[in-house]
């Protein structure tokens, strides 16, 4: 546990327990169970994920804002309120501190919870798909991007989320120095789907071997994120073609609606589920519990 903590910030008692017997702990976000998903699935997303930790050794830590307070690791009530509150902000990296200052509640970004996590102590961060540079929009930049080329963290994820420029998200981890390592795979999962036609820079076949590079990367001076792409399962990945004919016809929605902002990936991500007629959903859902149960697997032997 990285002490004194800023002030805001809450660590439960089972992560406080986890970090003084020197257990492996879990980042989990929180913005795919207030912006990214509706109730009651979001809700047992959260149950399955943080039981799919533990299963595989690991002390689960839900990062939220929860008026005004940084929670590491929100307990069952809290979550329960979460998923249900109405109002809820979408907290980044740059919104923690107005968060903390104005009494705000919401779900974390995968910057928001990176910056918590590591602030906190933790390691290994499991999450769906990281953003990115958005299509047609290169000067539109996730934040997730800087923040993965700053935050010493190992962040397990499916790839970027499929409604991203690909090849430019890429390049800028590229430029920024992440490694992206893909868990048994040489290329680049498109979050919905296992291939991408893009290489990654490594490719590591066990948990040992991704914790083994990690130290290496930070023992090099490098203080960034390691970038670990964990494919779909299999039976609930779906066809490149199937997934792009969905989010071309997403995004000419999204452009006449006049869809800007924070408020684009979400509307993206909503149509292209309607689009595919639920199964983007459904492999969603599989990937989010697939990458928790590698990133347990990981904290364990780092």
């Amino acid at each position: 546990m990285n002490l004194p903590l800023p002030e805001g910030f809450r660590i439960s008692a089972p992560v406080t327990q986890a970090f003084e017997a020197g257990r492996p702990l879990v980042a989990l976000e929180s913005t795919v169970l207030t912006h990214g998903l509706p109730y009651p699935q979001n809700l047992e997303l959260a149950r399955q994920m943080e039981a799919e930790v533990t299963a595989h050794g690991a002390q689960p830590a839900t990062i939220a804002v929860l008026d005004g307070q940084v929670i590491i690791g929100a307990t069952a009530e809290q979550l329960a309120w979460l998923v249900m509150a109405p109002g809820l902000h979408k907290i980044s990296s740059r919104d923690l501190s107005a968060a903390i200052s104005l009494r705000w509640s919401g779900g974390t970004t995968v910057a928001g919870t990176m910056v918590a996590a590591c602030r906190a102590g933790i390691r290994v961060f499991a999450t769906g798909g990281i953003g990115g540079v958005h299509r047609e929009a290169p000067f539109d930049i996730s934040a997730d991007l800087p923040q993965l080329a700053s935050t010493p963290m190992i962040v397990v994820c499916a790839g970027a989320k499929a409604i991203l420029d690909l090849p430019a998200t890429l390049e800028y981890l590229e430029t920024a120095a992440v490694p992206v390592v893909g868990y048994r795979t040489d290329e680049f999962p498109a979050f919905y789907s296992r291939e991408s036609g893009l290489p990654n820079s490594a490719r590591a076949d066990s948990p040992g071997e991704i914790a083994a590079l990690a130290w290496s990367h930070w023992s090099l001076g490098l203080h960034g994120s390691v970038l670990v792409v964990n494919p779909p399962p299999p039976e609930a990945a779906l066809p490149v073609e199937d997934v792009e004919g969905a989010i071309r016809q997403a995004l000419l929605d999204a452009h006449q609606a006049n869809i800007t902002g924070q408020s684009v990936s979400p509307f993206l991500l909503e149509r292209v589920n309607q689009l595919t007629g639920g199964a983007s959903m459904q492999a969603n859902l599989a990937l989010l519990l697939n990458n928790a149960r590698l990133a347990a697997e990981i904290a364990r032997v780092l």
